[in-house]
């Protein structure tokens, strides 16, 4: 059996069930472990904020892991059971059964048997194969009041550019150093110019965790800042992303769900060259890992 650790925020945890999906596409049994957002024991600050967000889709079908079939794969806790694990681990080092994601892409997890995986598995090429069933998959129940609804079908009717702005907690000293200079303001500069390019007739919308900076930096008849959305409910700017025909995406997962569930056929997707600046650029592998994503780095070039 593959257990999947579900953990972090919405768009790791879809990143989560996607490589679950994938699993049972290849016909392997795969069950998730949602118990990070339950444990007593868990008290980080960040992240204790935290909520399975995907109870939060309609009707999304999944399977969770018994606490026997956990103990199985990872142990009881114990003091005994880590030296004994740590030992056989030494001794036999293929008898390991937590699998900690350290790359970009682990292509060796699809020949895994009895594995506990503990990851984000952020890149495309895990699940892309298997696009179209996660865009049928999850599925947004209706909002309340007709806001997001009448947007969403302006966005469909228009050449609609969604840019997805984060800053709030990527302003922070702690996160700074690691998310920084990835996303400038020439990245989006550039990407806005490459989308102009392409079609001149262009309308974004603003979507950002900072609606007075994006309001004071992005004015003009062909800028919409879409602020209709808080708390819970700021789950549907992924719904609202999605339904625009083109996308430019921060170094966020949650943006990147925006782009992967629009079904447009021919839309264009703009994404940061790189995710963290731990990240070491390889733009072979880059363009090999993220089919059909432009990529663009933080001068707002091309790569």
């Amino acid at each position: 059996m593959i257990i999947i650790q579900v953990a972090g925020g919405l768009g790791n945890q879809m990143q989560q069930y996607a490589l679950y999906r994938k699993f049972l596409n290849l016909g392997r049994e795969a069950k998730l472990d949602i118990s990070w957002f339950t444990e007593s024991a868990r008290q980080d600050r960040v992240y204790a904020k935290r909520q399975l967000e995907l109870e939060y889709f309609d009707g999304l079908p999944y399977e969770v892991c018994t606490e026997a079939e956990k103990r199985e794969l990872v142990g009881d806790g114990s003091l005994a059971s880590k030296l004994v694990s740590k030992v056989r681990g030494k001794l036999f080092p293929d008898s390991k059964k937590i699998f900690l994601e350290t790359d970009m892409y682990h292509p060796e997890i699809f020949g895994f048997e009895n594995k506990y995986l503990c990851g984000y598995f952020a890149c495309e090429k895990y699940y892309a194969d298997i696009m179209g069933e996660l865009q049928e998959l999850l599925t947004f129940p209706v909002p309340a009041g007709s806001a997001n609804e009448e947007l969403a079908g302006k966005m469909l009717e228009e050449e609609s550019v969604s840019i997805h702005v984060r800053r709030g907690d990527y302003l922070d000293s702690e996160n700074a150093a690691m998310f920084g200079n990835i996303c400038t303001e020439a990245y989006y500069d550039g990407a806005i110019r490459e989308m102009k390019q392409i079609y001149p007739n262009a309308h974004f919308y603003l979507f950002s965790d900072d609606i007075p900076y994006v309001s004071r930096k992005y004015q003009g008849e062909e800028y919409t800042v879409v602020d209709i959305n808080s708390g819970r409910d700021s789950f549907y700017d992924i719904w609202l992303m999605s339904h625009c025909r083109h996308n430019i995406c921060a170094n966020s997962t949650f943006s990147f769900w925006g782009a992967r569930l629009n079904r447009n056929q021919e839309k264009v997707i703009i994404r940061p060259w790189i995710h963290k600046n731990t990240q070491k650029f390889d733009a072979k592998q880059m363009h090999d890992l993220w089919d059909g994503w432009v990529l663009m780095d933080n001068k707002g070039d091309i790569v």
